[in-house]
Order: C-alpha cells, then structure tokens, then sequence
C-alpha cells in the first residue's frame, strides 16, 4: 500500500469513530440572528412544531432515505433565490405555464415527493396549532431534520419567517443558484452575494454527502475528454453509468457513505471522487483546500461548522414581521381575501401571545397564484 494510499484509509478510519450523531443545541456557535426572527418563536404558540415534524420526517425517511437531499435542496434552492420565503414552493403562474421557479433548470431535480411532504406537515401544524406558521419556517425546519435524522448534527433553527408573495422566474433563478460546473472563484464570487463567506461554501457543500447526481451534472467530465483531475476507477465506474453524454442514469453524490450524513464527502474530494466540477474543485483550489481537509480529518469540526452555516443560510433576505403572508396552501399564494389567525409579535419577532385576525389583501405582479 503507498503511503498516500495509507493516508487516505487512516482518514476514513477516524472520521467514522466520530460520533455521527452530534447535537449541537445547547452550546454551539451560531450567527446574529436578524431581527424578526427567534429561536423561541413558536414556542409558545406552536410549542408541538418541531416535535410534529421530526416525528413524521423518522416516520418517511424509515422507507426513503432519498428523501432526506430533497428536502435539504429544497431549503437551499429557496434561500438562494429571493431569500428564504418559500418561493420555490409556488407552483404555477397566471401568466402561463412554465413560469416559475419549479420549471428553473436547476429545480426540475427537485424531489417532488419533497414539496408534497412539506404541503402535509404544513396541514398537520396548521390543524394543530391554526395558520400561523409559515412554509418556509417548515421548509428550514425540514431541512434540519432531514440533515439530523440522516445522521447528521442537530442545531435550532431561528423562526419567524413570513412566506413571500411571488416566486422569482426562470432567468432570475438561474442567475442565483450556483451552477454545478463552476470553480471556486465563481463560488466564492456567488456565495459572497448571499453575504456567505468560504467557509460557509465549503460547509455548505457538505450537504452532497447525501443525494444522487443525474448524469447530464457531471457527463462533461467524461467526454469527449476525461477530466484529468478524475480518480481513474471512480470515473470507469461514472463511464458505465453514463456510457454516453446522454445518458440519463444517477450515481450517488458520495461513492463511500451516499445515505448517511457525515463527512465522507470531503474524504471523496481528498481522493479525486468528487461527483461535480464544483465539488471536485474545492480540494485543487488552493483557497479552499485546507478547509476540506480540516473537514475530511474532523467530522465534529464540519458538523460544527454545518450547523452554523446552515443557520446563516436560512436568514438570506428573510421575509418577517407583516410583510408577506402565512400561506394556507404552500404551492399557491393565499386568496385575496382569506382571512385567517396570525400572530401579532414584536419586533424582534418574538411571540407576544396575542392572536388577531388579520385581512390579508394583496396584489402581485403575476395575479393570483
């Protein structure tokens, strides 16, 4: 065995006597929180949200694992287009099919199965506890559970969003999603606008430890040449998934653990298995090299690290206070007149126990959704 070889199997040895259940809820490190959002939210006037959802997500991902990287894609492809306020939940447009950001090239991926589990949970918290929590605070909550119960460390979720009015269209969106074929400079370029550091892309990342890749995602780094920076047996093996450039299969995003959240990932990159350019490319470049290493060494480090990146995330251009609206249908902006229970909170979003009814009386670009 070379010594390179040796290395390599030692890292895979430690990261997995890490505990790969880290909870991170009591004293980790997390970002300011934006005013109008709060860690103690819901607490009292939903105080069964988060046990409501993390018992249904167990209840799922018992039988689908896959299920978990659609709801943790989700959240993200959200955040990163107009902000975190279920946007790209909407589906539809008064203005014609095709619209939206569903029907966005990137999002076509979506695990439909995800949106209908978020619209569930949302009925269920909504029988529960009336209209006064938003899809998108379900969305970020679903995300972290996904992550949790996939393995994955379990960190609180600051809560208050309010779910937007309109999605972005189709040009907007593929303008804001980083592309699976960019290098580091345009990552750090495109994270950088959502006010994400490279720790933050480095971390973030990190959620390709679990999900699969369609081969239209990575075909260019087989042909018409192989992409020289490609581990040769990874990329036979990518060569009979996809024996052309187009083929149509998927392969897992993480060759080592591809149903567990952990940080096999970043032992993938270490060896040249990295399923994206975009991915592959955080251990050639120089900026970000030594972070995935320090990850591919230290699970708790990246959990840590995860957690705290998420968190930042999930507050990108948040709607709160009375803007917006507490959608009643998480596909489908609410009825020009639905009159519905919020909640009346102050203005660091914190739950002042009061419930009012509020006339929600909106006009949007795109008429009603």
């Amino acid at each position: 065995m070379t010594s390179s070889a040796s290395f390599f199997s030692l890292l895979l040895l430690s990261s997995l006597l890490f505990d790969s259940h880290l909870s991170l809820t009591s004293a980790q490190a997390t970002p300011p929180l934006l005013a109008g959002l709060s860690y103690e939210f819901h607490s009292t006037n939903c105080p069964s949200l988060e046990t409501t959802i993390r018992d249904y997500l167990r209840e799922i991902l018992s039988s689908d694992t896959g299920v978990a990287a659609g709801l943790l894609r989700v959240h993200f492809h959200d955040c990163f287009v107009q902000g975190c306020d279920g946007s790209v939940l909407l589906a539809g447009s008064a203005s014609g099919p095709g619209q939206g950001e569903q029907q966005a090239p990137p999002n076509l991926t979506l695990r439909a199965r995800a949106f209908v589990i978020i619209e569930e949970l949302r009925n269920r918290i909504h029988r529960a506890c009336g209209a006064i929590v938003s899809c998108s605070d379900i969305a970020a909550l679903s995300a972290r559970d996904a992550v949790f119960l996939s393995g994955g460390p379990d960190y609180r979720v600051p809560l208050g969003r309010r779910d937007g009015l309109s999605f972005a269209t189709v040009n907007a969106t593929l303008a804001n999603l980083p592309f699976f074929g960019s290098r580091v400079p345009q990552l750090i370029t495109d994270f950088a606008a959502k006010n994400l550091d490279v720790n933050d892309l480095v971390a973030l990342s990190g959620g390709h430890t679990i999900g699969r890749g369609n081969c239209g995602s990575f075909v260019g780094r087989l042909y018409p040449t192989r992409d020289p920076t490609l581990e040769t047996t990874f990329a036979d093996n990518l060569t009979r998934v996809c024996p052309t450039n187009t083929s149509s299969g998927v392969t897992p995003l993480d060759v080592r653990t591809p149903n567990n959240f952990d940080n096999q990932y970043y032992v993938d990159l270490l060896n040249r298995q990295g399923l994206f350019t975009s991915d592959q490319d955080l251990f050639t470049d120089n900026t970000t090299a030594p972070i995935v290493t320090s990850f591919a060494n230290n699970q708790t480090l990246f959990f840590e690290r995860f957690a705290f990146s998420m968190i930042k995330m999930g507050m990108i251009n948040v709607t709160t206070g009375t803007q917006g609206e507490i959608r009643t249908n998480c596909s489908a902006r609410n009825a020009a007149s639905t009159t519905y229970l919020t909640t009346d909170v102050d203005q660091q979003g914190k739950n002042a126990g009061i419930l009012r009814l509020f006339d929600n009386v909106v006009e949007g670009l795109f008429g009603y959704i």
